[in-house]
């Protein structure tokens, strides 16, 4: 299955917290996406990996994506080491998307910027043939995705560039609140964290307002680059 786009998280819900909005509006473009979790955030002080793997279900079906998987990496402790990159070629050569997203650059969490890493060697070296990997005792073709964003998470990073959500933004807190353990539930009896307060959706809103008021929308998520973006229309763009 070819996608146009494979997004990473080292976290499931790394992706709906930060970009489920982007990835609602590429999917109503007519664009395929896909979701690979590095972890399955078995760390997490609230729910389990196992329940985190059935809200990330709930999750996708909500986003409306076309493939989503776990590499099941150690959270907390995962590195960039020789056999996670594999890991990552593999679904990449699988997939063969044109466009790539991954973590934050850098983030109060150590995984974000662990992943971010992981996922952009991975993207170079997915392109290189000398590199052998194999799926059910097929051998994959090498693929080089055509640009690798980043999505900016907890701490503030500037963009370079914000998609307009304003349309979308309550679909995106549905899929946000898929991940019932991690977020406000007043009748949860697990201990409290950073993001389990009824105002974290504030702060959620609060964000995308911010990035929205860049460009003139009222919500907004922001991303960052690898590398100059192409342009060729500087009307239109």
């Amino acid at each position: 299955m070819k996608l146009d786009i494979l997004a990473f998280s080292a976290h499931p819900d790394d992706i709906e917290i930060s970009c489920g909005g982007t990835i609602i509006k590429q999917i109503q473009l007519g664009y395929s996406v896909g979701i690979i979790d590095l972890t399955r955030g078995e760390l997490g002080t609230r729910g389990s990996g196992e329940i985190r793997l059935s809200e990330s279900a709930d999750a996708s079906k909500l986003l409306g994506i076309s493939a989503r998987e776990n590499l099941k990496m150690k959270d907390g402790f995962f590195e960039l080491t020789e056999e996670n990159k594999l890991k990552i070629v593999e679904v990449i050569r699988k997939y063969q998307p044109d466009v790539v997203i991954a973590n934050s650059i850098t983030d109060r969490h150590p995984d974000h910027g662990r992943g971010s890493k992981l996922v952009s060697d991975a993207c170079f070296l997915a392109g290189l043939p000398k590199i052998k990997t194999s799926i059910d005792g097929k051998d994959q073709a090498a693929w080089r995705p055509k640009t690798i964003y980043h999505y900016i998470q907890d701490y503030y990073i500037k963009p370079d560039f914000i998609v307009d959500i304003s349309d979308v933004i309550d679909q995106k807190i549905k899929c946000i609140q898929a991940y019932k353990t991690q977020f406000w539930d007043p009748k949860s009896e697990e201990l409290n964290t950073p993001i389990s307060g009824e105002d974290f959706f504030e702060f959620i809103k609060a964000r995308s307002k911010e990035f929205g008021r860049l460009i003139n929308a009222e919500y907004g998520e922001g991303f960052t680059v690898e590398k100059p973006l192409k342009m060729i229309d500087l009307v239109k763009n």
